[in-house]
């Protein structure tokens, strides 16, 4: 068994398409929210993973998108870009979006956007972070949300330590400790790394390991202007920031 786990995607086609070539055929792929939003292609990408029968969690922008839920928390580019999304998704994705849960079990672990305290709050630190292990008693929790790759770890004597994976990385995970895992983003890294960022978990080899996987960032910049979505938007594939 081995899942795939992908996050923010935000319409970035060619970005998920770069991850999802580096999946096998049995992999069981889940998401963890923001497929719309910012980028050019959110049908499509949506229509990627309900081919590849992902389960999916619900991000900010995928309800903002939807019902426009939160919109008056979103900087200017992000309201710009949600408004063009909210005129172009159609009703199957409108439809996909609005079936999903804020939250997933899957075996020992729990896939949430942000945190299992509020959904859509950062964990940026050891304080959120340890505010979302005592929200939680799965002892591996899979987030999104910042577009930073990165994991927390919580050992028995209750201490907090951090792992950056803006590279990739591995983790193996100590069956004394608990993680909280954030697997990047596919379609906009923050991380100052521009490569698409997912992860792989293999339960039975207790192994987390998240790549980056550089994808055609000129040609999505290109769509981004053809569809006049906020030209940072553009710049920020680039940058990774």
């Amino acid at each position: 068994m081995r899942y795939a786990i992908l996050s923010d995607i935000h319409g970035n086609l060619e970005a998920l398409e770069a991850c999802c070539a580096e999946l096998r055929a049995d992999d069981d792929v889940l998401c963890l929210g923001d497929v719309v939003g910012y980028g050019p292609n959110p049908n499509e990408c949506a229509r990627l993973l309900r081919e590849r029968d992902t389960r999916c969690v619900l991000g900010n922008h995928d309800v903002a998108a939807i019902d426009n839920f939160g919109v008056e928390y979103f900087n200017p580019i992000a309201r710009r870009a949600i408004v063009w999304t909210q005129g172009v998704i159609d009703d199957e994705t409108r439809r996909w979006l609005g079936s999903l849960d804020y939250e997933m079990r899957v075996g020992d672990f729990l896939m949430v956007h942000g945190s299992p305290e509020r959904y859509f709050e950062y964990i940026l630190d050891d304080a959120a972070a340890a505010r979302a292990f005592g929200a939680s008693d799965a002892p591996l929790i899979f987030i999104g949300h910042s577009h930073i790759a990165e994991c927390y770890v919580l050992n028995a004597q209750g201490r907090i330590t951090h792992q950056s994976l803006t590279q990739g990385g591995e983790i193996v995970l100590d069956p004394e400790c608990r993680y909280i895992v954030n697997v990047g983003s596919v379609g906009q890294p923050r991380d100052f790394n521009p490569a698409a960022s997912f992860g792989f978990y293999e339960p039975e080899l207790r192994l987390v390991r998240v790549l980056r996987v550089p994808y055609e960032i000129e040609r999505v910049q290109r769509k981004i202007h053809a569809c006049s979505l906020p030209e940072q938007l553009a710049q920020r594939l680039t940058l990774g920031r």
